[in-house]
This record gives structure tokens, sequence and C-alpha cells, in this order.
């Protein structure tokens, strides 16, 4: 995307090492990110390290704590951002100035003024604490499932191996794919432009004469969130799943599985939740216009177009038999499966029980769901290679040589870089204790040495090609479903091995791409690699201490957590990410994919999907070389319009119905109307959003939740849609249902 007009100045270029630059190729960080570097600020100081290790203490606490509930919120590591910088100008006002020395080092307890590349670090202290407790909740969600879901002992030790290898795994593969996802200018992250505004309001100084200055403007809008807040929080929680629909047809089973916005097709329904319009899919506003087209095109062919002519005109897999949208288990009389009664005391299917108790299905919209995560892997796989595969061999041939350099890059040319070798060390360590893990805790964990081998083999295999998507379109499309596909045909009827399986196989990645994020934040800061490297790599230990303690900690002090038949109906501990992995887990590792998806399984016309995803691409590719001159063609990406309705279950239609019009107001409108006020707010606004929401969240739990004081009234009810969760066949019987 050229760079245009600006405010009606044309951008200018910049000089680095005496030679002009052009300006940046993506307008929207050309627009954002500065231009100019100050080598000669101090970086790892005291202060950074102080608060970047409580920052990562404290996010990755209240993420653990809260990814259990029923509607998660994962706090953005802006909280702590905000709350860095008072404190870290609080200690260069008050800290003794005089350097200490130990050993061979010098070093000043206060160096001088407290700066921005100081508050990057931390930041990125602060983001281990987000990637691994609220981002992505697998990371420690085979550990939940296997103590919660299927009883099973584990040493507090074998989980500290489990977590810490998966990511220091991640981590590798990081270091080895930085020339291809941050070097390259087209690879440019959109979600880092939200923190550079962030930083960019804090620590510099805006013209009183043009309006509101970033600062000002982000602290009335996060008091604005925060005040908000308290009433889909608390106060008004009906506000997160609006249903109205279900109000008009009070007793029309159809029209709630329609309309009912939490456990439906929402249409109609909407969320005035900013945590839960940003619960799967981030926040709309660092999103790209041309990404939530893609995403609004799947979203739109799936909600509205394929589940309903599946579930209501063809029946499709017995549809009518279970609710339309569900993330449960199902018999075929429409009870819930009672996956006990096919388990072994070892944790394995019991097979002859699994015969006489009866074959397992599926929601209709999650097994769609499942079937477009067969065309979402690869989609993704031949979109990159078509797309993107030149300049990737490029990137490698020039791996060695002198080359052009984008202006940040050049930038960073005065630091030493981080050399592969040290990213080689960690790899090689991670691969070895996770093998040691294997042989010492054997029976526990399931997956052989060479179940991991392959798992490792995959993370390698796929990280580059998502890291791509996720890099140019800020949506990052899963394998997960295809990690668990395969190691379920080779090891069938092993639940727990296909849970690690994924960690190591998909999670790895998922981490590696969250490190390659912030390296990519480090390069538009001028953050020195070498410091980068190592505030990443103490963040990721303390974090994966932290979130596996706290996990335990939770385990064992709340009551039935995540056993919802157990837990009083109102209790927020329902834990709906991690019913989900459990449900994986018994699909695909338990029962099987060659039960399901093989021949003469329920499902077996889905693994078609893989030859679908695999050819959509072919003809968009081909028609924007037959017609270079319609710039739009190149920008349909078949992975994110597949990635429309990934993550349902527990995402919901109305979680992504609302985030996709918040988007477009955001990025289509504003910024083709109000590109002044785009540049200046857009991205401090989404900051803003996160921070209030997040404060008045910690606040209403420690005050009020944690008391017990819960309110019991009509607004305090989620969602009044009784009878969306009930099948249309009839003579299916469910309590609470009418028989048709």
């Amino acid at each position: 995307m050229a760079s245009g007009e600006v405010n009606g100045e044309q951008p200018s270029s910049e000089k680095v090492n005496g030679e002009a630059e052009e300006r940046f190729p993506v307008e929207e960080v050309a627009l954002v990110v500065p231009e100019t570097d100050d080598p000669s600020l101090p970086v790892l100081t005291f202060r950074a390290w102080f608060l970047g290790i409580v920052s990562c203490t404290v996010l990755i606490f209240f993420n653990t704590f809260f990814v259990f509930r029923t509607q998660p919120l994962t706090i953005s590591a802006i909280l702590m951002q905000i709350a860095a910088l008072p404190i870290g100008r609080f200690m260069a006002a008050t800290l003794p100035t005089r350097e200490f020395q130990f050993l061979r080092w010098r070093f000043s307890l206060n160096p001088g003024p407290f700066n921005m590349k100081e508050h990057v670090i931390i930041s990125v202290f602060a983001n281990c604490g987000v990637s691994y407790g609220g981002g992505d909740a697998y990371s420690i969600g085979a550990i939940i499932v296997m103590k919660t879901f299927y009883k099973q002992s584990l040493s507090f030790l074998c989980g500290i191996f489990i977590v810490l290898t998966t990511q220091v795994l991640g981590y590798g593969w990081a270091g080895m794919l930085r020339r291809y996802l941050v070097d390259p200018a087209e690879m440019w992250w959109p979600a880092n432009l939200a923190q550079v505004s962030l930083f960019r309001a804090l620590h510099e100084k805006d013209s009183r004469s043009k309006g509101l200055t970033r600062m000002q403007f982000f602290l009335i809008f996060m008091g604005a969130s925060f005040a908000y807040y308290a009433l889909p929080g608390y106060l008004f929680p009906i506000l997160t799943f609006f249903s109205w629909v279900c109000w008009v047809w009070p007793h029309s089973v159809t029209a709630q599985q329609i309309g009912s916005a939490y456990h439906g097709l929402g249409v109609g329904g909407f969320s005035l939740d900013w945590a839960g319009i940003s619960a799967y899919h981030g926040s709309p506003l660092v999103t790209p216009w041309v990404s939530i087209v893609n995403v609004a095109v799947g979203f739109v062919m799936f909600i509205y177009i394929i589940v309903p002519i599946c579930y209501w005109k063809y029946n499709t897999f017995d549809a009518r038999k279970f609710p339309i949208f569900s993330n449960k288990l199902f018999l075929g009389t429409g009870q819930k499966y009672d996956t006990t009664k096919i388990l072994t005391p070892q944790y394995d299917l019991n097979v002859a029980a699994y015969d006489s108790y009866g074959k397992m299905y599926l929601s209709p919209l999650f097994a769609l769901s499942i079937g477009s995560g067969f065309a979402r892997f690869t989609a993704t796989l031949t979109h990159v290679i078509l797309f993107h595969g030149r300049d990737i061999l490029r990137q490698s041939k020039s791996a060695m040589k002198s080359v052009k350099l984008d202006i940040h890059a050049r930038l960073m040319k005065n630091y030493k870089a981080v050399p592969e070798w040290w990213f080689l060390c960690l790899l090689v360590g991670s691969i070895a204790f996770s093998l040691l893990m294997g042989f010492i805790w054997k029976d526990d964990i399931q997956l052989p040495w060479w179940g991991m081998l392959f798992a490792f083999g995959m993370a390698w295999f796929v990280t580059l090609p998502i890291g791509v998507i996720q890099a140019t379109t800020n949506q990052q499309p899963g394998f997960d479903v295809i990690a668990q596909f395969i190691i379920g045909y080779v090891l069938p009827g092993k639940p727990i091995a296909n849970l690690l399986f994924k960690i190591y196989g998909r999670i790895s990645m998922v981490h590696a791409l969250s490190f390659l994020s912030d390296l990519k934040l480090g390069h538009y800061m001028k953050i020195p690699p070498r410091c980068m490297f190592t505030a990443q790599l103490v963040g990721t230990v303390v974090s994966g201490i932290v979130n596996l303690s706290v996990t335990w900690w939770m385990i064992g002090n709340i009551e039935n957590i995540c056993d919802v038949e157990a837990l009083h109906p109102n209790s927020p501990w329902t834990c709906p990410k991690f019913r989900v992995t459990f449900d994986a887990s018994v699909i695909w590792g338990l029962v099987g994919p060659r039960r399901l998806f093989g021949p003469g399984g329920m499902y077996r016309n889905l693994v078609w999907l893989f030859l679908i995803g695999a050819i959509l691409p072919v003809p968009i590719w081909v028609l924007s070389k037959m017609y270079p001159e319609k710039k739009w063609i190149p920008m349909i990406n078949i992975p994110v319009i597949c990635y429309g309705f990934a993550g349902m279950p527990p995402a919901t239609p109305s979680n992504i119905a609302s985030w996709l019009v918040t988007g477009t107001i955001f990025n289509y409108f504003v910024f083709r109307y109000r590109k002044a006020w785009w540049q200046k707010y857009n991205y401090v606004l989404s900051a803003a959003l996160d921070a209030g929401t997040a404060f008045m969240a910690v606040l209403l739990f420690l005050v009020l939740q944690n008391q017990g004081h819960e309110l019991k009234w009509w607004g305090a009810e989620l969602d009044h849609c009784p009878l969306a969760t009930c099948p249309t066949d009839p003579g299916i019987k469910v309590a609470g249902c009418p028989i048709r």
C-alpha cells in the first residue's frame, strides 16, 4: 500500500547514514511509527528490570485467573504499560544516581529520566504475561484438562517441564524466522501500531492548538471505558449478549435459535461489551480494513447461509437432534455425552464400552467449524506459496548478501544483532528436555518420543506460512484441528497424547508468533536486539512459573472448578475455553478421527474440505496475474475468509458480528473520511478501551465478585433465550424443551 498525501502535506523522506530513504511502503506504518532513533538512551536499566518483572507477574496472574470465567477476559499489556509510566518517573525522581560496580560491570539505579525505550522493554516483559496466560488458553489448557476433566494426577514438576519447554521451543522458531517475518517492510504486524501510538502518546508532547493531545484523549476515554464497564461487567451483563429477538418470540425454538446471541446464530443480537467484542479476534481497531472484509465474507457465508441450509433444509449430520450451536458432545438421542463411560483407568478408550454406549455427535455449527479448519490449513499453505513464495525465496537467497533495507532496518544496524546460535541453543535444549520428559513421565503424557519429534517438525513447517498471514492481516489461522487430526490417526484412543501433541505442534507456533510480534515492536521502537532477547527470555521463565503456580492454586482452592453440573448456576468458573479443549481431546484423541471422519463416519464428507481449501486460492492468484491493474483481487484472502468462522465455539456469532461492525466503522469510514483523526487517535482509542475495561474488571472482581456479591435480576442474565439450546427434531426429549 503506497503512502499518500496526509493532511495536505506530502510525506517527507528521511536520511539514514547519509542516504535518502523513501517513506515506509505501508501507509498505516508511515502514519504512526517514528522514523528516528536516539541510540544513547539506556534500555535495560534497574527500573526496566524491576517494573518489567512485576508487570509480567501481575499480568500472568490475572490473565490465568480470568481465563477460567464464563466470559473470559484477557487483560492486555496496556494496563501495565499505563501503570509503569508514573512509577518509572517516580523512580527516576527518587532513586540515587551514583554508580555501583559488580565485577566488571558498572551501573546506576537511576541513569537519568525515564525514557521510551525503557518503557518498551517493560511492555515486552508484560507481553509474556498476556500471550502466555490469556492470549491463548491452550498454553496451560492441557494441564487443566488433565487435572479437572480427566481427574488425572500430575506432578507440578512435570507441569513445569510441559509449560517451559513449549514456550522456549517457540522462541527457537522465532529466532530462526526473523529474517522472513521481522526484517521485511511488508511484514508489518498491524497489532503493534496500537502500542506504538500509545508510547508516543505517553512520551511525546502534542500541540494543544490542534485539539486534545493524545495523552488527554487517552485519559478521557480510559476513564469513560472504566466507568462504562461496570454495566456489562456487573450491573447489566445482558449488554454482553443482547438478544432482543427472543423477547419478540418467547415461545419459538426456531426464533431463539436464530436470534440468541449466546446460544444461537445471533441474528439481530449484538454486544455492547468491549471485552466481548475483542475477546476472540483481538481489537477490531488495529485490524486492517481488508482483513475485516475477508473475515466478514467468511462469517456471512457460514452463519447466514451454510449453517441454516445444513440445519433446516438438509438436516446434515442429523443436525436437528441437537442444539444448533453448542460446544458440548451428544448422544444420538440428543442427550449430553458422558465420556467417563468410555474411559479406562489408564485414560484410554474402552472400545467395548464405546460400542455399547453409542456414537458421539457434535452440534452442527461445531462440526462445520471443525471442517472449516481443514480448509483453512491447506488454504494457508497454498496462499502463502502462491502470493509470497517468491518473496520468501528471495529473502532466503539474500540472507547472506547486502540488500536494500527500509528505514527502520537501517536504523537497527546501529545495534549488535543476536547471533543465530543463541536461538539454536534454546531450541535444541527445549527439544532435549521435552524428550527427557517423555521418558520420565511416559505414562502421564502418553506421547512417545517420536510423537514429539513429529510435533516439532509440524510446528517448524507451519510457523512461516501462518506468520505471513498474521504479519500482514492481523489474523492467525490456526492448525490445531490438523495437528489433532493427524495424531488422532497415528495414536487413536489416547486423549492425553493428543493434547500434548497439539501443545508441542501448534502452541509452540502460537508462542513463536507472539515473540516475533514483540521483535517487530522492538524493530519499530529501535530496541537493541540483545536487550530484547534478554527481556523475552526472562519474561518467558517468570511467566511460565507463575502461570502454572496460579493454575495449581485455583484447581486446589475453587471447589468444582470447570464442572458446570456441580457448580452453582451463577458461578463464573465454567471454563468455556477449556471445555472446548477437553471436547477436542475426546473428538480427536479418545474417540479418534477414524470413527468420526473415516469411512462410515458421520462427518466423513468434511474431509473433502482439505482439497477444497488447497484449490480455492489458485483462481484468485491466476486472476491477480491476468488482471494486475485490479488491485482488489490479491486482497481476496481465502485463509482469512475461512477464519471468519474460526473459534466458534467458544466464540459466539454475536462476538464476531460486533467485532466486524466496530472494525468497519473505524477502519473504513473513519480512516477514509477522517484520516487525520484516525492517524492521531485510532490506536490510542483501542489502548484506552483495553486499559479502562481491564482496570474495572479487576476492581469488580476484587471488591464485589470475589466477595460473593452477585446481582440477581432480569438484566443480570447473559441471555434470555432458554429455548435456543433445544433440538428441533420430532421426538427428541430434552429437559426444559418442548417435544414436537
